[in-house]
């Protein structure tokens, strides 16, 4: 095999030394989204299309005997479409840094360690992404798109469509266990409601701040998953860098996917030297869109001053 061949193998394995992190941040989001099921994949198509029923059937009512049924048709069924996205973050070695290291295996070595540096960047990108607002139009769609009242969300305004906006309070300055029990509330249809909660560490200390000792259990899940969390309503409440200032979502995660296309799933390509550069260069790739099929199951407080 040659360095090439064992290199490109080496970065799609993700077999790497012991490297002590001085930058990222948490990204429980996309960790929760990996591990609950709701990351999902898609081979191929224009864009990602949800089903959604918006309206009853009208030819429905109380009958009796020989009663005339009306059999009309009203249209209660559309789709919300979600564009592909694409990111990627480049591994390179420079061909100076190949003859510093000795040899094959320190090269491998070097390119593992670079390969879990851009892993870790392509992660923190995409959550940064699960929050976009759509002003980064590259960006896939984001929490702020979704969990609002005045978005364009999967090509169906929610200005005009009420059905497809979300429960937004951004008034509320001053975080109160009541104040965030409306918006759950609000986010909440008989058994069904928000089951991961997402802000900033700001805020969760606020939140933290407001509960007795004998308050304050945890999620043993999201623990197992590396991550601190309270629960509120039996909802766990995380921290994740990737939130804006002043946030909380309320995400009910049944109702939310992020999708990727399985040949674009964080894989690398061929190792490569460009004809005028000493280097040896391959990217770690993904495509893929976050959708929601159900914004009003989802709720936000977004004025919190912490």
């Amino acid at each position: 095999m040659s360095l090439t061949d064992q290199l490109t193998s080496i970065t799609r394995n993700y077999i790497q030394p012991k490297m002590y992190d001085n930058i990222f941040d948490s990204n429980p989001l996309l960790s929760k989204f990996k591990s609950s099921g709701r990351y999902i994949s898609q081979n191929g198509g224009t864009t990602i299309d949800i089903p959604l029923n918006y309206a009853q059937t009208s030819s429905a009512g109380w009958f009796s005997g020989s009663d005339t049924l009306t059999t009309a048709d009203n249209e209660n069924i559309t789709r919300a479409s979600f564009a592909w996205k694409s990111a990627y973050a480049a591994i390179t070695v420079a061909e100076e840094d190949k003859l510093k290291n000795a040899g094959d295996l320190g090269v491998i070595k070097l390119l593992a360690s670079k390969a879990m540096i851009a892993e870790k960047t392509l992660a923190d990108i995409i959550g940064t992404g699960l929050f976009s607002d759509g002003t980064t139009a590259k960006s896939i769609v984001g929490l702020r798109d979704i969990v609002a009242t005045d978005q364009t969300v999967g090509g169906i305004s929610q200005s005009t469509s009420s059905w497809w906006a979300s429960n937004v309070d951004s008034t509320t300055t001053t975080l109160s266990i009541s104040a965030m029990n409306t918006q759950f509330q609000n986010a909440t249809i008989g058994a069904d409601s928000p089951d991961m909660c997402v802000t900033t560490r700001a805020v969760y200390n606020l939140f933290y701040n407001l509960l007795q000792p004998q308050q304050r259990f945890l999620d043993k899940d999201m623990a197992k998953a590396g991550f601190t969390s309270l629960m509120f309503n039996s909802a766990p409440i995380v921290i994740d860098s990737h939130c804006p200032a002043n946030h909380m979502f309320m995400l009910n995660m049944k109702y939310l996917g992020l999708y990727y296309h399985p040949d674009r799933n964080m894989s690398a390509s061929e190792y490569q030297k460009p004809i005028n550069q000493e280097v040896l260069t391959s990217r770690i790739l993904w495509m893929g869109a976050l959708t929601s099929s159900n914004n009003r199951m989802h709720a936000l407080l977004s004025g919190i001053t912490a």
